[in-house]
């Protein structure tokens, strides 16, 4: 088994809805603590047959929240400081990962 199987086991799979009800899959890339607040890194799962592999990946960071009872959401980063202060520590750990290989 390579690298990269071994990584496709290791991805775990996230299933959000959106505001109209449609279900969509992502891969959780990695989860990021600042502080007091957590933060997943996610990547949309795309069709077995896409053949556009060399196309930029689009990652999407949302914020990991809880209601009254203690349930988890994910939520958009509203404020722009925060949304910067986590894309630069995702960014660092991408760099970190890069300089390992």
């Amino acid at each position: 088994m390579d690298k990269e199987e071994m990584m496709e086991d290791e991805m775990e799979v996230l299933i959000l809805v959106d505001e109209e009800g449609v279900e969509h899959e992502f891969e959780l890339l990695a989860e990021i603590e600042i502080g007091e607040n957590a933060y997943k890194v996610l990547v949309p799962v795309e069709p077995e047959n896409s053949d556009e592999e060399e196309e930029e990946i689009e990652v999407i960071i949302l914020k990991v929240v809880y209601d009254e009872e203690g349930n988890e959401f994910l939520a958009d980063i509203e404020d722009d400081e925060e949304w910067e202060m986590v894309a630069d520590t995702w960014q660092e750990l991408v760099d970190e990962s890069e300089e390992n290989q």
